[in-house]
């Protein structure tokens, strides 16, 4: 075989590999996409309920309210 012809046969495999590569992806991506619709469709998830908070006390409001305020200035001194 000549170089030219080496050549072109390495083209072509790589070409049909690249497609199978693509050919495999879009299948995958695919499926998922099946299986994400059905699993919607079919299975009921209840939403999660959200547990309420605690009550915080006014003094912890108070010290987070100061905390932030001195990190803001602290920030803004610091770029000048």
């Amino acid at each position: 075989m000549t170089p030219s012809q080496l050549l072109l046969e390495g083209v072509e495999i790589m070409l049909f590999g690249i497609g199978f590569v693509f050919a495999f992806l879009v299948l995958l991506i695919l499926c998922i996409r099946l299986m994400s619709y059905l699993t919607a469709r079919f299975v009921s998830v209840p939403a999660p309920q959200l547990a309420a908070a605690p009550a915080a006390s006014a003094e912890a409001d108070a010290d987070i309210l100061a905390a932030i305020q001195a990190a803001i200035h602290q920030h803004r001194a610091r770029r000048g």
